[in-house]
């Protein structure tokens, strides 16, 4: 049976939602990755765009600097209660009530919502990781929802979610490289393994500098390193997915990832933002969706 049409969303305040959302200005287009493009099928692409916006919802209050951990776990707790339908009518969490209808109508579950919440609360309470593992473990909470999300919707894969969670780590690694400075400037938080910082002599106060230091970009080969390791995982997506569709979408997002991966091993994210430019971004779309047609 196909999905059911996208759900209206909840009547709101939008003053309300104010309260308790705290917009960053960030949106898709930010994003390192298509969301809900038209290599999407177009009946999926509403309940993308809610899963998305309840996503991003969560993400911001995380990442508020003027919030309190108390407060940014107080408001993601009222997110939680409206995706599982603890709560059904506060009209301030009306992407929660959203995302709970999406949900319903498409038999998808909602563990891939709360781990995402649970991964925004871990972040307002912590902000080293004392190695790789440490960090894997946060990725595997904040990062490989979207694609387990991505996959349910679609059908599910082959070979499950192996493949996608490696790509959504590497790619959460890979965003962490990219805003290194700006997390440790604005939040005092550092996605960096601690252990590494200490065996290349790197100090947190290294990336506050206007350039890495030497020993910082031993460190952050590290972690390219790791990451390439995750993409060769990751590099069986395309072919795994049971939707054609999803499979085109997922070879395009692989080869941005190892073309962010290529830049950022010879770009310094401390002196500036690493990105893809548009130009760059449109070889990887051409790049994918040959690759993926290539894997059906």
């Amino acid at each position: 049976m196909p999905p059911a049409a996208a759900p209206r969303p909840t009547p709101t305040s939008p003053d309300s939602a104010r309260q308790v959302e705290a917009p960053s200005g960030k949106h898709a287009g930010t994003e390192n990755f298509p969301v809900g493009s038209i290599l999407i099928a177009r009946r999926l692409r509403p309940h993308v765009a809610t899963f998305y916006a309840f996503a991003r919802a969560i993400d911001d209050i995380g990442d508020a600097p003027d919030l309190s951990p108390d407060e940014k776990i107080a408001r993601l707790d009222g997110f939680e209660a409206a995706i599982t339908g603890r709560d059904t009518t506060d009209p301030a969490f009306a992407k929660g009530h959203a995302m709970r209808e999406s949900l319903r109508a498409t038999g998808v579950p909602a563990q891939h919502g709360v781990d995402l919440i649970a991964a925004f609360k871990q972040d307002a309470v912590k902000g080293r990781y004392a190695d790789w593992d440490d960090l894997m473990g946060y990725c595997r909470l904040s990062a490989a929802p979207v694609g387990r999300y991505l996959i349910d919707l679609h059908g599910g894969a082959r070979d499950g979610y192996g493949a996608s969670d490696a790509l959504c780590n590497a790619l959460q690694v890979i965003n962490h490289l990219q805003d290194c400075q700006d997390d440790y400037r604005t939040l005092d938080r550092v996605y960096l393994p601690q252990d590494w910082m200490t065996a290349e002599g790197a100090r947190v106060a290294d990336l506050d500098a206007a350039a890495a230091s030497p020993a910082l970009r031993r460190v952050l080969d590290r972690c390219l390193e790791g990451c390439r390791a995750l993409m060769r995982e990751a590099d069986a997506l395309p072919g795994g997915c049971l939707d054609r569709r999803l499979g085109l979408e997922s070879a395009v997002i692989v080869a941005v990832a190892h073309a962010l991966i290529r830049k950022l091993s010879r770009e310094d994210p401390v002196a500036g933002r690493v990105k893809l430019s548009k130009g760059g971004a449109a070889a990887c779309a051409l790049r994918g969706v040959a690759r993926g047609l290539l894997a059906r």
